[in-house]
């Protein structure tokens, strides 16, 4: 008799009933190949259909079709039927092969499956996800995820991993009434092969930490091509103030990133000096109510400046915005993202620049969201030099994000998936938020606007309103 084999971490997904059974990790960790065993076991014992799926399947070959064959091969498993777009068991068993996004009907055709396996689902839209469960209506029937996270705003993580995620990462598991979750990873698999441990070895000498945490231990990726900000820079940020002995100082800026109803949020960010202390999302309210929220928060805050994005809908709040803070001490400025740059004729230094790396503001950026996307890129960087490499830099060039702040893992997706786009004329330009939502689907980053936009140049107070700090000239690190 053909002897099934599986991780421990895996072997609950055999002998316990739940609605959702979510397999997440980096390569190496024998989820897809463990669920296959699984299913091809069930349609001898149960007589199981199981519908496989994933978001795209251009042909057969894109599927777990081979893998299954493969795996009845080598377990030598009789019974099995293998055609062109399904595979039999003389038992009764069915497998068929599905791609959502070009086929969203397809579910529908599954009626009386018992258990749909969704393969890469980190891949799944959401529109995909909204068609699965409802067709699942067996009785006892049973939704399989097999999937290594991307962004933790994707829709699988969002749904799967995000709610419970505090729960796996003190456990590796997490379980209720209705779901079963469980990270696993290389290190749970005891066949993990040797050609596999010389790729790990190589990515861990030469790849990123982020990219590498995300390849082979299944954390989020938070990052795209061409990105400014690196994950492994917002990582180190947070905290950055405590890690590295300094304080807030200096002003205190609320900053907006207005929106309407229909989709995109709105966003809130609460910054004094070097220390980013809240950033806030909100989702129910219209433009005008939206714009009460943001000049509440910073009024309750005792900001000491408001900025909001002034672009498209945003020009319609400024009678608003000055009837609201008429007679507070707190001043309010409009922020311009396709304007001109700010201080024009000032030298930007960047290794890009060929000659001295230096060149005047209005030959370096193509307007004002690149210069502010491209200041706080440099925030980023340097408080990671200073905290993981012990290089000192001056707190006024850093940034420390609060680990209280409520939308940290947002905040991060955001900023670490803003790409820089080409530019013929050689200027630094960041890609706008149409072509970010055509090209990645990326829905409009309002958290990552408005930390930029509190950056805007120029916002001082008196002199008494804060006290001069001292800081170490040496980081302990």
């Amino acid at each position: 008799m053909p002897k099934l084999t599986l991780p421990n971490k895996l072997k609950p997904f055999l002998t316990k009933k739940k609605r959702f059974k979510i397999a997440f990790g980096g390569r190496g960790a024998a989820k897809s190949q463990s669920f296959a065993d699984i299913f091809l076991l069930k349609s001898q014992t149960e007589k199981a259909k199981t519908g496989c799926f994933r978001e795209m399947q251009n042909s057969i070959e894109d599927s777990v079709h081979s893998l299954l064959k493969s795996e009845i091969n080598r377990l030598e498993l009789d019974g099995f039927t293998s055609e062109k777009a399904t595979i039999y068991n003389n038992q009764g068993g069915e497998f068929r092969f599905k791609g959502l996004a070009r086929n969203p009907d397809a579910v529908k055709s599954m009626h009386g499956f018992k258990y749909f396996w969704i393969e890469e689902g980190q891949s799944i839209s959401q529109e995909s996800l909204n068609m699965l469960t409802p067709t699942l209506r067996e009785a006892d029937s049973e939704l399989w995820v097999s999937m290594n996270p991307q962004s933790s705003e994707d829709p699988m993580s969002k749904r799967f991993i995000k709610p419970f995620e505090s729960e796996l990462k003190s456990k590796g598991y997490y379980e209720d009434d209705l779901h079963l979750i469980v990270w696993i990873n290389y290190t749970d698999n005891p066949w993990f092969p040797e050609a596999l441990e010389q790729e790990r070895l190589w990515d861990y000498e030469n790849k990123s930490r982020a990219e590498y945490d995300h390849i082979w231990l299944g954390h989020f990726n938070d990052s795209i091509e061409n990105s400014i900000i690196k994950a492994e820079w917002f990582d180190a940020a947070i905290d950055a103030h405590t890690k590295l002995g300094f304080k807030p100082k200096g002003v205190k800026v609320a900053s907006h990133d207005p929106s309407d109803e229909g989709g995109d949020g709105k966003g809130f960010v609460l910054r004094h000096g070097s220390v980013v202390l809240d950033v806030q999302e909100n989702n129910d309210l219209d433009v005008n109510d939206g714009l009460d929220w943001a000049t509440d928060l910073a009024i309750n805050n005792n900001s000491d400046h408001f900025i909001w994005d002034g672009d498209g809908l945003g020009l319609s709040l400024k009678r608003q915005v000055s009837t609201t803070f008429n007679g507070k001490h707190c001043k309010y400025h409009i922020f311009h993202g396709g304007g001109g740059v700010d201080n024009p004729n000032a030298l930007h230094m960047n290794e890009d620049f060929q000659g001295t790396g230096k060149r005047e503001n209005k030959n370096a950026f193509k307007n004002k969201r690149a210069q502010y996307y491209w200041m706080l890129r440099d925030k980023f960087y340097n408080t990671y030099r200073a905290v993981e490499h012990g290089e000192y830099k001056d707190p006024d060039d850093l940034i420390s994000l609060s680990s209280e702040i409520p939308t940290l893992t947002k905040l991060r997706s955001e900023l670490c998936r803003i790409p820089r786009r080409p530019n013929g004329n050689g200027l630094i330009q960041i890609m706008a938020k149409q072509e970010m939502k055509s090209k990645y689907k990326i829905d409009s980053p309002n958290l990552a606007d408005s930390l930029m936009m509190s950056y805007l140049d120029g916002l001082t107070i008196a002199d008494s309103w804060s006290k001069p700090l001292t800081y170490k000239k040496q980081y302990r690190v």
